[in-house]
């Protein structure tokens, strides 16, 4: 009796065993690497073990598994052995039930249960007794680790090699943030500050620069006392100065310099050189990518640098605020001037000036319109068209229907925009756009 007593505790105590290598499996392999690293810089040592584990996720899960399956095995053999001398024949059946029921519930369920709920908590409980079975284990698990990557060789894959695509861990963090706000804790406002900074190595200061075309610049030939009135008329404090052609940046004249300037001149604008207040433009080229820009910009203490192409033409000028609105999305002051671009229509459509830009119409409606190959929204339909449309037409791409309203020469300068419904977006190609005029 004392025999069986001892056998069925050997039998528990080794069920128990293998819900520790399953509990551990669990919360090792779903704990942040980045929260142990933020806990061992506090202090907390067993995240440091904790980090340390997981740095080499192949020898800890070959590890647990090794030590898993010899309790199990061990807990399976001695149960059978058990009930052979109670029942004779029949033991192997109730042997099989009851440890099925036993490692089900106790060795895998429950102990994964609990570990999946606090995987950090759970990790750092029993990473320092996890690892001296991870050190002993280690020359098995590598002989096994080798077995098992020759057999996949012989398959044709070479595991040092992997053939899958991996996550860079950009990708990796966005997807993150994008499951969070999925799941609610989230709000959107904080994922789309995240998705910007995560942006800025994906632009180019093109993509957010203002066009020459729109750019505020003064013209140095013109009469001081209109130059006074236009730069005091700006929402901006800092305006480029052209010569000759608007082409032709000679410099940037900051409003506050302009004040002191005119103030030691004791107001009289016929005394102003404005050559002399200007400061030296800051050329920068088309491709340089937000990230960089952002670092110059602070590098350099500078606020704004004009943008050129592969020739040396200007294109337009891009400022630090173009940038760190990237991030947090428009920030307007009391001497911003609102630009009508955008216009919610009662039945869900949009109402768009051509020189939107599709990031902004994305992070305002939350759409995924494709900003690869054009940067404006009129850019969008003429990509994807292949011609310049006359107002009237209508094209369906990318889940939406786009119609253009009004043109000015080859300008399309207003669009609606109309989300299409499930029923439409399944009976529209989603490879080639459709278009018509009506």
């Amino acid at each position: 009796m004392t025999l069986v007593l001892l056998t069925a505790l050997s039998v528990l105590a080794l069920v128990l065993l293998s819900g520790f290598f399953s509990g551990s499996e669990t919360a090792l392999t779903a704990t942040s690497r980045a929260r142990m690293m933020q806990l061992e810089k506090s202090g907390d040592r067993r995240a440091g073990i904790v980090g340390r584990l997981i740095q080499d996720r192949e020898r800890l899960i070959g590890a647990v598994l090794l030590g898993n399956n010899l309790v199990n095995i061990l807990a399976s053999a001695i149960a059978t052995s058990l009930f052979l001398n109670l029942f004779g024949q029949a033991g192997v059946v109730y042997a099989t039930i009851v440890m099925t029921l036993f490692v089900l519930v106790f060795g895998e369920v429950l102990p994964k249960t609990l570990a999946i709920g606090d995987p950090d908590r759970v990790s750092r409980i029993i990473g320092p007794a996890i690892a001296p079975v991870v050190v002993v284990f280690s020359p098995v698990v590598f002989a096994v680790q080798m077995v098992v990557r020759g057999v996949l060789k012989l398959a044709g894959y070479d595991a040092g090699r992997s053939g899958f695509s991996m996550l860079s861990a950009t990708d990796e963090i966005r997807g993150q943030v994008d499951l969070l706000h999925a799941e609610g804790s989230v709000v959107k406002a904080e994922r789309d500050r995240l998705g910007g900074l995560l942006d800025l190595g994906e632009l180019d200061v093109s993509d957010v620069m203002v066009h020459r075309t729109n750019m505020l610049a003064v013209n140095i030939g013109d009469p001081i006392e209109d130059v006074l009135q236009q730069i005091l008329k700006a929402p901006y404090t800092r305006i480029p100065m052209w010569e000759d052609s608007q082409e032709n940046i000679v410099g940037v004249i900051h409003a506050r310099d302009l004040l002191r300037r005119l103030h030691e001149v004791e107001g009289d604008p016929a005394r102003l050189d404005l050559r002399e207040i200007a400061n030296e433009p800051w050329f920068v080229p088309e491709s340089t990518s937000l990230t960089d820009q952002l670092n110059a910009f602070l590098r350099r203490k500078a606020h704004i640098a004009l943008v050129v192409d592969e020739y040396g033409e200007v294109q337009g000028l891009v400022t630090l605020e173009d940038i760190i609105e990237e991030i947090v999305g428009d920030i307007a002051d009391e001497h911003d001037i609102e630009m009508e671009g955008v216009r919610r229509q009662p039945d869900g459509s949009l109402i768009v000036e051509g020189s939107v830009a599709i990031r902004d119409v994305n992070r305002a409606m939350d759409w995924n319109l494709p900003d690869d190959e054009a940067t404006t929204v009129a850019g969008l339909v003429i990509h994807e068209a292949r011609i310049i449309p006359e107002p009237g037409q209508t094209f369906t791409f990318h889940g939406f229907r786009f119609r253009v309203l009004r043109k000015v020469r080859n300008r399309i300068t207003s669009l609606r925009i109309t989300p299409l419904s499930r029923l439409e977006r399944a009976a529209t190609p989603a490879t080639a756009p459709t278009g018509g005029t009506s």
